[in-house]
C-alpha cells in the first residue's frame, strides 16, 4: 500500500484545465440537444451536467415524459412533434422502449452524448463561479465533481445556459425575470392575478408495483398524516403513478431556486402521506397488494429564472402566430399556468389554453441582451410569464436547444457574437442549417446550398392517385362529430362518396371547412354545406357529396360529417401520409372540454378540438371515395423544401399496386455524390411520451424499413434493412460518379411507401 501524508496546509483538490469553443451548462435534453447539435457541426463541446444521468426532468431521477407542440395529441396541432436530434431521440426511444421505461430513456441519453467524439461530458459536476472580463462576456467558469474531487476550470469562446435556473447567466449578471409580470407589461389578459401566484412549483412523483400478494405500509414520521384537504380538489387513484401525478406540486410561492430543498422536502411529507392514505385509509381495497417502488429524490422544477435576450416571447406571440423573420424553433403546448399553492390550493391543478396551431419561437430568444457570448436554452430563454406556460415543456426546449447548438457553430465559423448573427443574411443560413439537419420551422422552406436534389429531373415508377378509401367490414357510429383532413387542391373541390347505414331515415349534415391560415389545423371557416337524405338502411351503402364551392389555393380541408346517432359510417384500414381522421373531442390530460371556451377578456380564442385517435387501437379514416382522385403525392414533392405535412402532403407516395416503387433522380450530366440525406415520415402528429404510457407500436407504419439505393449502372451504393428512423444521412465511403440515383423501397413498417425528402450533396455535408 502507498501512503502519502501531507500537512494539511498543503493539501488540495485535484484541478483539471479545459479549453474548448463552446461549454454547455445543463445536461437536460436542451442542454442534450445543443451540444450534439454542435458537435456535429464541427464544434468541441464540454457537456457540464450537475446530475449523474442525463435528461433533467425526463431523466430516471424525476421520470417525466417528453411532449411539445403534440400536447398528448389533445389539441389541434397536428404533424407538430418536433424534428431533428429530438425527434431521432424520441423516434429511437419508441423503437427501443415502447413501454417507457425510465432506465432505459437514461441509457440512450447517455448512448446519444458519448457516440459523439467532439462531446466531452462531465456528470455529476455543478458550476459554482463565474469569471467575467471587463467587457462582461465569460471568460472561464468553474465546477466542482463531488464524486472524483475534481475542481474544473473551463475556457471557452461560447457558452450556453441550459441550467433550468441559469447558473452562468445569473453569477455573469445576465438580467433575468422571477415571477409573472402585470397584465399591462405585455398586454397580457392571462397575466395571474396575486391570490393565483406568480410561479409554478416543484413536483416529485412515486411508483407502485402489484407484488401478487398482500403487502403492509407503515409511513415513515415525516409523512404528511391529513391529506383529507389536499384530495377535496383533486382525485387520486391507486393505480396512479409517475407524472400522473404531475398535480403534486408545492413551492410556487417560495424561492424556487434557493429554496429547493425545503420544497422537495414538503412534497415528500405529501407523496409518503398520499401512498399511506392509499394504503391504510380503507378506500383503495385494490392496493392492497401493491408495494411503493419508488419515490422521486430531487423534485422536478418547473419555474425559477427567465433571462432576457432581444426579444421578450409573450401571450400575443402565442396565441396569434406572430411571423419572427428569424424564427428558428417553434411551440405549441398550451399556455399552462398553475396555482402557486400547488397541492394547497382550492384552484385546479392547472389553467391551460391553446392557441389554435403552433407559433415560433424567435432566435432572437436564446441569447443574453448583455452578456455578449452567452446562449440561453431550456427554460431560461426571454419570454413572459403567461408565455413561459407554453414554452416550458421539455420538446420544445429542446428544440430550442439545438437551435443554440447550429447558431452556436455558426458563430464559431463566421467569427460573429451570438447577437451579430441576426443580421437576415446570417438568420437564413442558421435557418438553412437547422432545416438540414431535421429541424421544423413553420412555414420556412429548406433551399439547401449546393443541394444536386434541386437540379434533377424526378420520375417514380407509381404516384398514388387517391379515388378511395376502401370501406372494411367495420363502421362507427356518428356519435359525434367527425371530420377527415384532407390535401385539397384549388379549383372546385372533388366529389365524395361515403358509405353510410341507418336505423331510420334521416338527414346527413356534411360540410367543408379550411382554417384561417395556411398550416393551421383549427377549422374556422366553413367553404360549403350539403344535406345527404339517408334512407333506412341496415348495410352501408354508397351516397354521393357534392359541394357547390372552390377554393382559391390548394390548401388542407376538413371533411365534416355532423353528429347524427341514427348513421354509421364505413371505415377503412388504410393509412396514407398526410391525411387523418379527427373527431371533436376532449383529451382530458390537456383540456376540460371539447370546446375551448376562455373567459372574456384574457386575450384566449374561443375554439373546438379535433383530435385523432392513436393507433393501434383507433385512427382507421373513414371510407370515402373521391372525384377526381387527389393529386397530392408526386415526386416532385420531395424537393419543394417541406419535409412535413404543411399545406400539402410534402410527400411522394407510390401506388398500394406497385410491387416494386421506385424513385429516381436524373441529371443531364454525370454528378459526383458524396451525401445523400433520405426524409422519411415516422407520423409527426404521434406525440411519443418517453415514459410511462408506453404504446403500441414500435415503428411508424407509413417510415420506409428497407431500401436500397443504385446508381445508373445498377450498382448498390448504399442499403438499408430495418430502418425507423426519420432522417438517413448516408455518406458513401468514396464518390460515386453517375446521372441517376435509383432509390428502391423495399418494405415499409405497414403503411404506403413514403418518401419526405431527398438531399444530394458532392462533398460530407458537416
Amino acid at each position: 500500500m502507498l501512503e502519502v501524508v501531507r500537512p494539511a496546509r498543503n493539501r488540495a483538490l485535484q484541478r483539471e484545465h479545459r479549453t474548448v469553443q463552446l461549454a454547455v451548462v445543463g445536461g437536460g435534453l436542451a442542454g442534450v440537444c445543443c451540444a450534439i447539435t454542435a458537435a456535429r457541426m464541427g464544434v468541441r463541446v464540454l457537456l457540464v451536467q450537475d446530475r449523474p444521468v442525463l435528461g433533467g426532468n425526463s431523466s430516471s431521477e424525476v421520470r417525466l415524459w417528453v411532449l411539445g407542440a403534440t400536447s398528448h395529441m389533445g389539441n389541434n396541432n397536428r404533424w407538430a412533434r418536433e424534428g431533428g436530434v429530438i425527434d431521432e431521440i424520441l423516434v429511437e426511444n419508441l423503437w427501443r422502449n415502447p413501454e417507457g421505461n425510465p432506465i432505459f430513456f437514461d441509457a440512450l441519453l447517455l448512448e446519444k452524448v458519448t457516440a459523439e467524439p467532439n462531446i466531452c461530458l462531465l456528470l455529476n459536476t455543478a458550476v459554482h463561479r463565474v469569471e467575467t472580463s471587463d467587457d462582461g462576456r465569460v471568460r472561464t467558469i468553474e465546477a466542482f465533481c463531488s464524486q472524483n474531487e475534481t475542481a474544473y476550470t473551463i475556457d471557452a469562446e461560447l457558452f450556453c445556459d441550459s441550467s433550468g435556473d441559469g447558473i452562468v447567466a445569473f453569477l455573469a449578471g445576465a438580467p433575468f425575470r422571477i415571477g409573472a409580470e402585470s397584465q399591462a407589461e405585455f398586454d397580457e389578459g392571462f397575466a395571474p392575478a396575486a391570490e393565483y401566484g406568480s410561479l409554478l412549483g416543484h413536483s416529485l412523483y412515486f411508483y407502485s408495483r402489484d407484488t401478487g400478494k398482500p403487502v403492509r405500509f407503515t409511513p415513515p414520521a415525516f409523512a404528511l398524516e391529513n391529506v383529507s384537504e389536499i384530495l377535496r380538489f383533486r382525485e387520486l387513484k391507486a393505480s396512479d403513478s409517475g407524472c400522473r401525478l404531475w398535480w403534486l406540486e408545492y413551492g410556487g410561492r417560495l424561492d424556487t431556486v434557493h429554496q429547493t430543498e425545503e420544497i422537495k422536502w414538503e412534497l415528500w411529507k405529501v407523496a409518503y402521506g398520499l401512498w399511506n392514505h392509499i394504503k391504510n385509509s380503507g378506500e383503495y381495497p385494490e392496493a392492497e397488494n401493491l408495494t411503493l417502488e419508488w419515490v422521486g429524490t430531487i423534485a422536478g422544477k418547473r419555474e425559477s429564472r427567465r433571462f432576457e435576450g432581444d426579444y421578450i416571447l409573450r401571450q400575443a406571440d402565442v396565441v396569434e402566430q406572430t411571423h419572427f423573420p428569424d424564427a428558428v424553433s417553434f411551440g405549441g403546448w398550451a399556455m399552462d399556468l398553475h396555482p402557486a399553492d400547488g397541492v394547497y390550493s382550492s384552484e385546479p391543478g392547472c389553467t391551460q389554453w391553446h392557441p389554435r396551431g403552433v407559433y415560433a419561437i424567435p432566435y432572437r430568444c436564446m441569447y443574453s441582451r448583455t452578456v455578449d457570448n452567452l446562449f440561453l436554452s431550456g427554460r431560461i430563454i426571454s419570454v413572459t410569464h403567461v408565455a413561459f406556460g407554453s414554452t416550458r415543456v421539455m420538446a420544445t426546449s429542446a428544440h430550442n436547444g439545438q437551435a443554440v447548438g447550429a447558431a452556436a457553430a455558426l458563430c464559431l465559423q463566421m467569427k460573429l457574437s451570438p447577437r451579430q448573427l441576426t443580421a437576415p443574411e446570417h438568420i437564413h443560413t442558421l435557418q438553412q442549417a437547422l432545416l438540414r439537419r431535421g429541424q421544423y420551422i413553420p412555414g420556412v422552406r429548406a433551399t439547401l446550398p449546393n443541394d444536386l436534389a434541386n437540379t434533377a429531373a424526378l420520375s417514380a415508377s407509381s404516384t398514388l392517385q387517391l379515388s378511395a378509401f376502401p370501406p372494411s367490414s367495420d363502421t362507427v357510429a356518428l356519435d359525434t362529430d367527425r371530420a377527415m383532413l384532407l390535401p385539397l387542391p384549388n379549383g372546385p373541390l372533388p366529389e365524395f362518396f361515403l358509405h353510410l347505414s341507418s336505423t331510420d331515415a334521416t338527414t346527413l349534415r356534411a360540410e367543408l371547412w379550411i382554417a384561417r391560415q395556411q398550416g393551421i389545423y383549427t377549422p374556422s371557416h366553413c367553404v360549403a354545406t350539403y344535406d345527404l337524405a339517408v334512407p333506412n338502411s341496415p348495410h352501408p351503402a354508397s351516397f354521393p357529396i357534392q359541394f357547390n364551392a372552390s377554393l382559391n389555393e390548394p390548401r388542407y380541408g376538413f371533411l365534416m360529417l355532423r353528429r347524427n346517432p341514427a348513421l354509421r359510417v364505413a371505415t377503412s384500414p388504410m393509412l396514407v401520409t398526410g391525411i387523418i381522421v379527427l373527431s371533436r373531442g376532449v383529451n382530458p390530460a390537456v383540456a376540460k372540454s371539447s370546446t375551448q371556451q376562455p373567459p372574456d377578456g384574457i386575450g384566449v380564442e374561443n375554439f373546438d378540438f379535433w383530435l385523432p385517435q392513436r393507433r393501434p387501437f383507433g385512427g382507421d379514416n373513414l371510407a370515402i371515395g373521391i372525384s377526381p382522385p387527389l393529386s397530392a403525392f408526386a415526386p416532385e414533392n420531395i424537393t419543394n423544401g417541406f419535409h412535413r405535412p404543411y399545406i400539402g402532403t410534402n410527400a411522394w407516395v407510390a401506388d398500394s399496386e406497385d410491387k416494386k416503387p421506385r424513385l429516381t433522380l436524373t441529371w443531364d450530366q454525370p454528378v459526383e455524390l458524396r451525401t445523400i440525406i433520405l426524409r422519411f415520415d415516422t407520423d409527426f402528429d404521434h406525440a411519443m411520451e418517453s415514459v410511462l404510457m408506453g404504446h403500441g407500436e414500435r415503428a411508424m407504419p407509413f417510415c420506409v424499413r428497407r431500401y436500397q439505393i443504385c446508381d445508373d449502372l445498377g450498382r448498390l451504393l448504399h442499403s438499408s434493412t430495418d430502418n425507423h428512423q426519420t432522417v438517413n444521412e448516408i455518406v458513401l465511403s468514396k464518390p460515386a460518379r453517375t446521372r441517376q440515383l435509383v432509390i428502391e423501397i423495399l418494405e415499409t413498417h405497414g403503411g404506403l411507401p413514403t418518401i419526405f425528402g431527398v438531399s444530394c450533396f458532392s462533398e460530407a455535408v458537416v
